[in-house]
This record gives structure tokens, sequence and C-alpha cells, in this order.
């Protein structure tokens, strides 16, 4: 499937922003200016069944993937993912090469009894408000807020029927030179997976005081813990 591709930037540089489930690339509108900023040609896609990209009669993390090999240039400076986003990268890595890949907080281990209420929350996001959402998330900024509820507006709940089952995907190595970065809450991330993917050869760096979508929750904290990797 071509996906919609979001743009922003002019630079001789090229970062790929993938956002995560429920998401759309609105989820970046802070930290793509900043990457325009450093001289980056920014590429935002939304996933199947989000944003402005089609609904599918079928979602998968491989469907995901593929279609980020069949809409996106391969050999980009950086590609970024969020959750889904990461998983989704990190399975399309081999073929995209970007010559580093930065996995936020990746969903590789999700699913199944780990997200009982998830058909809850889909239907919730249909009908949530932004003072639900402040609610929930206190520490992201008013842009922040918008593009979720842009997101929950758009997005396929179908999208999520494939985390009905147990999900386990950790990478068994790291395809280019990679940085995990685990948000301060542990559970997609613990302490004994971030130290396996240490021992493949994964960077791995934990942004305290952060939770799911540490690039919404500390937009410094995120940005200092790629040094090196932007």
């Amino acid at each position: 499937m071509k996906l919609k591709v979001h743009e922003t930037g002019s630079g001789d540089r090229t970062a790929v922003l993938i956002h995560g489930i429920m998401a759309s690339a609105g989820t970046w509108c802070r930290v793509a200016p900043l990457l325009a900023a450093r001289g980056y040609r920014v590429l935002m896609p939304d996933l199947r069944g989000h944003g402005e990209s089609p609904h599918a009669a079928e979602y998968s993390p491989e469907l995901f993937a593929a279609d980020l090999v069949e809409s996106l240039p391969a050999g980009a400076d950086v590609a970024v993912g969020h959750s889904l986003g990461a998983l989704s990268l990190s399975l399309a890595a081999a073929e995209l090469r970007p010559a580093k890949a930065v996995y936020s907080d990746p969903a590789w281990k999700i699913g199944g009894d780990a997200n009982p209420n998830l058909e809850e929350f889909a239907a919730f996001t249909k009908r949530a408000t932004a003072e639900q959402v402040r609610k929930m998330c206190p520490k992201w900024a008013d842009e922040d807020i918008a593009a979720e509820l842009d997101g929950y507006a758009r997005w396929d709940v179908a999208a999520a029927g494939w985390l009905a089952e147990a999900v386990d995907m950790v990478p068994d190595l790291p395809v280019v030179p990679s940085l995990v970065q685990a948000a301060g809450d542990p559970r997609l991330v613990p302490d004994d997976l971030a130290a396996g993917l240490r021992a493949k050869g994964f960077t791995v760096t934990r942004v305290e005081g952060t939770g799911h979508c540490v690039h919404r929750d500390d937009l410094d904290g995120f940005m200092a813990s790629l040094d090196g990797w932007i």
C-alpha cells in the first residue's frame, strides 16, 4: 500500500519519523521542525489505517512494515519509530537501510493479556475530548493534544485487531546502528529486556520521568537522548 507521506524541511540529510498506533504523522508536530532546523528533510508517513493513508482489509506488523518499504526511500540518514512505528521500522530496516535507526519505546512485546482494555480504549478514542486527553497526559503541549485528537478521529479501530494475540518480535540483532530509547515507564522496555538488547549490540538509553510517548512528555529529554544519532 502506498502511504501518505508528509514532508517538511529542505536540508541535504533525510530523517524518517514513524508514528505509533492510533496516532498519525501529526504526533511529530514539535519534533519535525527541530530536525528541519538541523538541516534535515523530514518524511513522516501515516501508517495504513491512520491519518490520511487508506484504511485496509488487513492489518499486521508485517503489512505495516511492507507499506513503509513501498512508500519511503531507502538510505535515510536516520529513521525514528515510536511504539508500533518502531516495531514496523525494525521489520523494514533490512530493506530501508537507514544509516541509523532509533526505536522509541518500541512495541516489540505487546498484545494479548497485556492489553485487556484495548477494545474499550479504541472505542473511547472516537469520543475523547481535549480535557480527557490532557488529564491522561498532563505533560503534553496543546499542539500534542490537538494532534492526538486528530489521530483518534482518523484512525481505523480495526487496525488494532492484531493485538488480540500476544506479540513477541524483539529483533535478534540490530540491522543498522540502532538506539533503543526507553521511556521512564518500564512496561515496554523493562530492565531485563534493555540488558538483553545491549547484549545483542543495541545502544539503549532511558529517558527518566516519561511515559510511553517520550517525545511528547519531555521534548528536551527526547532530543537530548538523540545526541550523536541525529
